[in-house]
């Protein structure tokens, strides 16, 4: 099968909720980074076969096929198409995946890939917000075949976050630890410009603004949780926020035409889900999956991305798989970063592939929960 490169990624800052990025159009938000994109790789834009594009609720300024949208607010080449997927918070991961397809089968040779989410504009779930006046405020359990086989009761993140953190026997204080850590970590990597090369600045930020170093064990404790009688608070869960990130994917063909230097290589992508109930568990079985489909075992992989949705998730899957928090999200993660949906996928694998380069390591994996109980993972090794 013919191989896929990633040839260069870059992100816009996460601007934090009410923060500088607000009042950004969700367009110029995700044109951002292309634009940046195709600067710093010096390619021809008029080359490139598609742009494949993640984005959640994509209504009001983020409708109309965003990914198409938000190519032409960057000044590229309008003959070049766009597409938008919507696999929830795993939409812009899918992009790339879907990048990494077109070039392997070989009916492209450069596609860009990534994904937006202007959280401020937008709220999480407006889409499902909207629909309540049609009755589809909850999309599944208006459904008779749906209450058939998982019943009629409303699905929740947080109740997911909460069961999950039972199951495994995840304490508060232990999430509250894990969340303490991802704060230092995200401003350890900006105070030694870990995060310089992979942050293109926008509307004059040029840093996350969502990151507390101010953050305490005490403070943490000190927070109301969300359920009465649960562990789950807002200081163990991700942040709303605005943020985008694109990649460009290359055939062998590419880069020779183009004479680009591959940065990685895609080693091995895959999908699968899980129960829609717990709907944040997939990472488990799919990182299972990946690993034995992909001929490999977690001591294999040098350094993990795991979507911090809720500090349970990464927690639940690093005891799971006997894999050591030393690995996982050594930049910080989405409880300190932000985690801007449809670009959080691109986000990750922007900074998994320069922690990769940074620490000499050869192979990265990443995943994150999706809704609907889904998970992607990728595999890549750096070049």
């Amino acid at each position: 099968m013919a191989e896929a490169y990633i040839i260069d990624a870059v992100r816009t800052p996460i601007g934090r909720k009410k923060g500088t990025l607000a009042e950004l159009h969700p367009a110029d938000l995700g044109a951002a980074p292309i634009k940046a994109l195709v600067e710093r790789t010096g390619i021809d834009a008029g080359a490139v076969d598609d742009v494949v594009w993640g984005c959640c609720d994509t209504i009001g300024p983020q409708a109309g096929d965003i990914g198409r949208t938000v190519w032409l607010v960057a000044g590229l080449p309008q003959h070049v198409p766009g597409t938008t997927i919507d696999r929830q918070c795993g939409s812009s991961q899918q992009a790339v995946h879907f990048a990494a397809q077109g070039v392997m089968s070989g009916t492209q040779d450069l596609v860009v890939a990534g994904g937006s989410q202007a959280m401020n504009a937008i709220p999480i779930s407006a889409a499902m917000l909207a629909a309540e006046p049609y009755g589809f405020a909850n999309p599944f359990n208006t459904s008779p075949g749906w209450v058939a086989r998982y019943g009629d009761g409303i699905l929740n993140q947080i109740n997911s976050a909460e069961m999950i953190a039972a199951k495994w026997g995840i304490s508060r204080e232990a999430m509250e630890e894990f969340a303490f850590a991802s704060h230092q970590r995200a401003q350890a990597a900006w105070d030694n410009g870990w995060f310089d090369a992979e942050v293109s600045p926008l509307a004059g930020l040029d840093r996350d603004e969502t990151i507390r170093p101010q953050t305490t064990l005490e403070g943490l404790a000190s927070l109301r949780t969300v359920q009465e009688g649960g562990v789950i608070t807002a200081g163990v869960a991700s942040q709303n926020c605005d943020g985008a990130a694109a990649l460009l994917i290359a055939s062998e063909q590419a880069v020779k035409e183009h004479g680009l230097k591959p940065r990685a290589r895609i080693h091995h992508i895959s999908v699968r889900a899980d129960d829609p109930v717990w709907m944040l568990t997939a990472p488990i079985p799919a990182t299972q999956y990946a690993l034995k489909k992909a001929g490999m075992s977690v001591s294999d992989i040098d350094l993990f991305e795991c979507n911090e949705a809720f500090a349970s998730v990464p927690m639940a899957w690093m005891k799971e798989l006997g894999i050591p928090h030393e690995k996982v999200n050594v930049q910080g993660g989405a409880i300190a970063l932000g985690h801007p949906l449809g670009g959080t996928g691109a986000r990750l694998m922007t900074t998994l592939l320069g922690a990769l380069e940074r620490t000499g390591g050869r192979y990265g994996l990443q995943t994150m929960c999706e809704g609907g109980g889904q998970a992607n993972v990728t595999i890549i090794e750096r070049l």
